[in-house]
Parts: C-alpha cells; sequence; structure tokens
C-alpha cells in the first residue's frame, strides 16, 4: 500500500457546489474507485487559495492508470469540469505532492 497526495484547483465561486456533489457522489463511482484499489481517500480545501489537496491509499496491485477511460470517470470529470481547472478531456489538472513527514 502507498499513500499518494496531489493538489487540483478549484475556481472561485464553487466551494459549496463542490462539496454538494462529492456529498453525493455516485455509488458507481465509489465502487469503480474502490475496485481500482484506492481507499482512504480524502480532499481537503485551502479556504484561502482554493487549492484542493487530495491523500488517498493506493493498493499495490491498483489500477489507478486505468480509470481515465473509463465512462463513469469521464462522466464525473465532466459533471466536475465548471467547478475546476482541467485538462483537455476534462481530466482536473493534478499537481503531485512530494511526501516529506509522516507520522503512524
Amino acid at each position: 500500500m502507498t499513500r499518494h497526495a496531489f493538489r487540483m484547483q478549484l475556481k472561485p465561486g464553487h466551494v459549496e457546489e463542490y462539496r454538494r456533489r462529492h456529498d453525493a457522489i455516485w455509488p458507481e463511482l465509489a465502487e469503480l474507485l474502490r475496485d481500482a484499489g484506492i481507499s482512504n481517500y480524502s480532499i481537503f480545501l485551502d479556504e484561502e487559495t482554493l487549492a484542493l489537496f487530495a491523500v488517498l491509499d493506493l493498493a499495490d496491485d491498483n489500477r489507478r492508470d486505468s480509470l481515465p477511460d473509463h465512462p463513469i470517470m469521464k462522466r464525473w470529470w465532466d459533471h466536475m469540469a465548471p467547478l475546476m481547472e482541467v485538462e483537455p478531456g476534462n481530466r482536473p489538472r493534478e499537481w503531485p505532492l512530494t511526501p516529506l513527514f509522516y507520522l503512524a
């Protein structure tokens, strides 16, 4: 199991809608993420900069790299694209974060 962290960027004025959509995450998306080997997935907001910080655990045999091709993932990205900075194809822009400290 490895921990993965990255940053994304929310657009101004969309904090509550972002929260609402994640509070109502589609069951099929949650299942897809779990089946891909993702667990303990959290997203934090820096309210000053609107930066989103995501942390998740990846199983050793995870299939995270297959998610961009999955129709459910693509539909979720389309659903979220108006709220955040995205790449072509509506994949959220991600900036990897380098681990510096961990206390178990």
